[in-house]
């Protein structure tokens, strides 16, 4: 699957230091099915959980946005 990023989660990624690869890691092993999704996944070199909203369409993943979720994690 392609994956794409928006403008608004390019800013995010690089306002709190995530590196594209870091997302393209958490969303390869997911199964995706069509529609939005929220992802919410601890990741390696911060202190809090990463939520990611990406939106699949076709074979292509668009990630939204990004960011910390720095009062813990939520569902």
């Amino acid at each position: 699957m392609e994956i794409k990023f928006s403008r608004h989660a390019k800013r995010r990624a690089r306002l709190y230091k995530i590196s594209e690869s870091t997302i393209i890691k958490i969303l390869e092993g997911k199964e995706l099915s069509q529609g939005r999704h929220e992802i919410i996944e601890s990741a390696e070199g911060f202190k809090y959980p990463l939520k990611i909203t990406i939106v699949v369409e076709k074979s292509i993943i668009t990630v939204i946005t990004n960011y910390p979720l720095k009062n813990g994690r939520k569902k």
